[in-house]
């Protein structure tokens, strides 16, 4: 019996020991992609040693773990999908053993309790660590920053607990609640990030029908459209007349000497945009037909039929709500990893799922940046400053935290939110998670109808040769007028 006993615990043992190799080494790999990630955006400082040296190092470590942390979070709902069909393809597999619900069980909490600690601990510090100076009259170091740092950390803590305080104080006045005020880590915690949480969610909300119709502005820049109705020649030919024209405007070789400065600037940039068209012209042409006729109808074929299988898959998730409660988050069944497969048509149905979740990470952070509220965030290579980074990490680790549970309030999957995720108060709402399936689907199509109607207008216009005759907005000057679109000098 003692050595059954011993042979138990000796397995339990190497279990927890397994389970945390494989912890690390996951995290171990998504620390160093999100170091070389950072490391391209930020902006290039002097290799001198000082004080703020130091300090922007410490805040790069900061920046990586928490984009690492959002990493995690991003593939934590595929990551359980494909397990639990693995693990249902084969139960008898020696060498996939390792991989089982306490695995993936504790992977969900430490993704939970890392998010907590970045959003609420390690975010606030770096930010108030790269601003901070030392209080006044004190000896300047990096101990005075550390101390101002920690101080304004409390201090920010004890303005958010007493936000909580009352608002949960004005929305539950009953005498439970109100007992339970006083719990810092079974209440104030969990209800704290029960409401970040559901900013996330409305935050994905409000980016991802966004990022779904600018994901084909942004592939078409990145691919050759195809050449219709358009002489390429004609184009390159009228951009040479126009970047010779400001060419000779900035040497001064015209009869009219031109003011420095300010004008000057405006003329470089007008030069660098002319230039930028010239080469995707020319790239253009260069492009080999099946690049230009078979590569973008192809791509532009998969964005519609994603953002279309999503859509349709919201509308049907939300008939699902209106007749069967169970397909809310809150009230699904706790399933054992590897016993039930969640999909109706097995690994092809969780395939799908995780490739539409990838879709919507990518359009939500592709959205994110095309608000005009968060432009100012829009990373730069090399040109990037480590007050901007936080505000990327911090951004990013809300949006992928709230992932899996817009994939499970959407009915993107219906795996379970497993650990602190499936333990939001708001989930159990039938009215809020109806009205925001409802707002998914209805932006979504609006901002679908808006952007493929706006783009067939804008290639009939182009078709048509109408385009033509809007004039560039070159810069003007009082002396010379404008450029006009052929890329002579029209005279006032």
């Amino acid at each position: 019996m003692e050595e059954d006993d011993v042979t138990i615990r000796e397995q339990n043992f190497h279990s927890q020991v397994r389970e945390y190799i494989i912890c690390f080494l996951l995290f171990a790999v998504l620390y160093i992609v999100s170091y070389c990630i950072i490391t391209r955006y930020k902006k290039k400082s002097d290799d001198h040693e000082d004080e703020d040296a130091v300090v922007n190092r410490i805040s790069l470590y900061l920046c990586t773990f928490t984009l690492a942390v959002s990493g995690g979070a991003v593939f934590l709902l595929p990551f359980s999908i494909i397990s639990n069909e693995i693990l249902l393809s084969f139960p008898k597999n020696y060498y996939i053993q390792w991989l089982n619900g306490s695995l993936i069980h504790g992977l969900w909490n430490l993704v939970s309790l890392f998010s907590n600690l970045c959003l609420f601990v390690l975010m606030p510090f770096a930010y108030f660590f790269l601003e901070s100076e030392g209080f006044a009259g004190s000896k300047k170091g990096i101990k005075a920053r550390i101390l101002e740092t920690f101080v304004m950390l409390f201090l920010l803590a004890l303005l958010i607990l007493g936000i909580v305080w009352v608002a949960s104080a004005l929305i539950d006045n009953d005498a439970a609640s109100l007992e339970s005020l006083y719990d810092l880590w079974e209440f104030y915690l969990p209800y704290l990030y029960s409401c970040i949480s559901l900013m996330g969610g409305l935050l994905l909300l409000m980016c991802t029908p966004v990022g779904l119709s600018r994901m084909f502005t942004v592939m078409g820049q990145l691919l050759v459209k195809p050449t219709i109705l358009e002489d390429l020649d004609e184009q390159i030919y009228c951009i040479h007349l126009q970047e010779e024209a400001l060419q000779r405007r900035l040497n001064g070789s015209s009869s009219h000497t031109y003011p420095r400065g300010s004008f000057a600037h405006q003329l470089n940039k007008e030069l660098d945009n002319i230039r930028n068209q010239r080469n995707k012209l020319e790239r253009r042409k260069r492009a080999s037909g099946w690049e230009k006729n078979l590569l973008y109808p192809i791509v532009m074929l998969i964005l519609l039929t994603g953002t279309t299988i999503s859509v349709l898959m919201v509308a049907l998730n939300i008939l699902y709500l209106l007749v069967d409660e169970t397909a809310m988050p809150k009230g699904s069944t706790d399933r054992g990893i590897g016993n039930t497969s969640l999909s109706t048509f097995g690994v092809a149905q969780a395939v799908l799922e995780i490739i539409l979740m990838f879709y919507l990470m990518v359009s939500s952070v592709v959205g994110f940046y095309s608000l005009r509220v968060f432009e100012g965030l829009t990373p730069r290579k090399d040109d990037t400053t480590m007050t901007t980074i936080i505000g990327c990490c911090v951004s990013i680790l809300v949006l992928s935290s709230a992932l899996p549970v817009m994939s499970r309030t959407l009915g993107i999957t219906r795996f379970d939110l497993l650990g602190d995720f499936g333990r939001f108060n708001w989930l159990g709402n039938f009215y809020i998670v109806l009205s925001y399936n409802l707002l998914f689907a209805v932006v979504t199509t609006l901002c679908l109808v808006r952007k493929f109607t706006s783009a067939v207008r804008e290639e009939l216009l182009k078709a048509l040769g109408l385009d033509k005759l809007q004039l560039s907005n070159s810069p003007t000057d009082p002396e010379s007028g404008k450029l006009s679109a052929n890329g002579h000098q029209k005279t006032l």
